[in-house]
């Protein structure tokens, strides 16, 4: 069973479409012994960094993610939910993340002719050895809706980049944390195959 965490601040029912087509049992849900029993966790997210985390600590569910991560399951993050598996973002001052991996989230600079939010698809540079790049060539073109954007502490923990103005962190994988800054449920058959990926980790 593959838990997809609600706390309003997510595009929960494309990310269940995609793995329900993918043939996983999926649940939506907000309750912590639902999501602590779950083999695997997807953490989606759109919208501002602040309010997430006010929701997430709301309703408990930072404690519970932290424990999820502790418990060592794979916990997937997507898109604003990638960026509250790091420490702070420069959109909310002051919020702590969770804390689960180093760094930072900062604004995609100006520059000119350069869309802010970055929206479309771009190519990803993919780093060799990832779990959820298995079969997934090099190269390929994903889906992104973002004004704000990962630099990762440890170069380690970085599963791909692309390039907007800015090298941007697009996809970590470290133990059994992963995260794809794009949305992969809405990247045709390549987010399919990477959430293929991630449901078939061990």
């Amino acid at each position: 069973m593959i838990a997809i965490v609600d706390y309003n601040a997510g595009n929960l029912k494309s990310v269940e479409k995609a793995m329900l087509y993918l043939g996983q049992k999926v649940l939506v849900t907000s309750r912590p012994e639902e999501i602590l029993s779950a083999d695997k966790v997807i953490l989606p997210g759109v919208g501002a960094f602040g309010d997430a985390m006010k929701n997430l600590t709301a309703a408990g569910l930072d404690t519970v993610l932290r424990e999820v991560a502790d418990r060592k399951k794979p916990l997937l993050g997507i898109c604003l939910g990638m960026q509250l598996l790091f420490e702070e973002s420069e959109e909310s001052p002051g919020v702590k993340g969770l804390g689960l991996l180093p760094g930072l989230i900062l604004r995609i600079p100006a520059a000119p002719g350069l869309k802010i939010p970055h929206m479309g698809w771009n190519n990803l540079k993919i780093n060799s050895g990832k779990s959820l790049y298995r079969s997934v060539p090099d190269s390929s073109y994903v889906y992104f809706v973002h004004s704000y954007y990962l630099k990762a502490n440890d170069p380690e923990d970085v599963a791909a980049r692309c390039e907007y103005g800015v090298t941007i962190d697009a996809s970590v994988e470290s133990g059994n944390l992963y995260g794809c800054q794009f949305h992969p449920e809405k990247s045709g058959d390549v987010g399919l195959k990477i959430l293929s990926n991630f449901a078939d980790i061990g």
